[in-house]
């Protein structure tokens, strides 16, 4: 059962909604919790870049400079930003022990696909090249930047690089032809999404004969010889089933995958709603499986 907690929560987000679906209104309604939310404290922010990517290191004390967890943040490839999810990539470089370096990838429709997945295969390469050692390398991401997250796995493999120790998507967008029963199936229980809202932003980052590509869905990849998966998705979400059929398909694969449904939660409760009992154990759980992969 969901927290009452949780519970409060639902008619709130359901109240304020995404807003207008216009590239100018949600980014700018996606910057206004910015700063809402504390830093875990004593947290260290530093710009820098990752292959020619902008970024910022987010490293909360104690984690290991040796460790590093590679972050996309979502948005529907239009909007968001390392700033907006900075009081979660902190608790995120608090619960994993690691850096965190939360890229800030191109954006549609200025940018369209493939450039965020460009922009990934790049931030991880130099990583790699800067001497960090691909077992002690994670990458992570919510909604779009989960499946860009899969979407980065998929370039590794193409390119023969070294595979990071594991992978976490949280709530990730993995199927751009917007196909999952759950689109139509609990859109009456969706408090923030709607399946407009969803074709709005995929459209932005994709035309209709390119969102089949696995590099834009890797729900239709290939994923045999992935690293280790950690999958987070609520049961209130239309996206339920891009988390739920990726996480069979990896198993199919032959990737040992982790699938957490969390009852009654909303889309991204990890980082929209920091203060909920489940976020902590969400992100308690994150934390455990990062660190049990690193270095293994």
């Amino acid at each position: 059962m969901p927290s009452p907690e949780s519970i409060a929560l639902i008619p709130v987000i359901r109240e304020q909604g995404l807003g207008p679906l216009n590239v100018e209104a949600q980014r700018e309604n996606s910057n206004l919790g910015n700063g809402a939310v504390a830093l875990v404290e004593g947290t260290t922010v530093e710009a820098t870049t990752s292959g020619g990517v902008p970024g910022e290191f987010v490293v909360a004390p104690g984690a290991d400079a040796a460790k590093v967890v590679l972050y996309f943040h979502g948005g529907g490839y239009v909007m968001g930003s390392p700033e907006g999810h900075r009081a979660f990539t902190s608790r995120l470089s608090q619960a994993t022990g690691a850096r965190v370096l939360s890229m800030d990838y191109r954006l549609a429709p200025e940018h369209p696909f493939p450039a965020a997945v460009q922009d990934g295969i790049f931030a991880y390469q130099a990583l790699i090249e800067s001497g960090y050692a691909p077992g002690n390398v994670a990458i992570a991401g919510d909604s779009a930047g989960g499946g860009l997250t899969f979407a980065t796995l998929l370039s590794i493999k193409d390119r023969g690089l070294p595979m990071p120790s594991c992978a976490v998507g949280l709530s990730p967008w993995t199927d751009l032809t917007i196909s999952g029963p759950s689109i139509m199936g609990r859109a009456d229980i969706d408090p923030l999404l709607t399946g407009m809202a969803v074709q709005w932003f995929a459209n932005q980052y994709v035309t209709r004969e390119q969102a089949p590509d696995p590099f834009a869905s890797p729900l239709f990849g290939d994923l045999t010889g992935f690293p280790p998966l950690l999958i987070q998705v609520g049961t209130l979400e239309i996206l339920y089933d891009d988390s739920s059929r990726f996480a069979e398909a990896a198993v199919k694969a032959g990737v040992q995958c982790t699938f957490e449904p969390y009852e009654g939660q909303i889309h991204v409760f990890q980082a929209l709603a920091p203060h909920l009992p489940e976020t902590a154990q969400a992100v308690a759980s994150i934390g455990a499986f990062v660190k049990a992969k690193m270095g293994a």
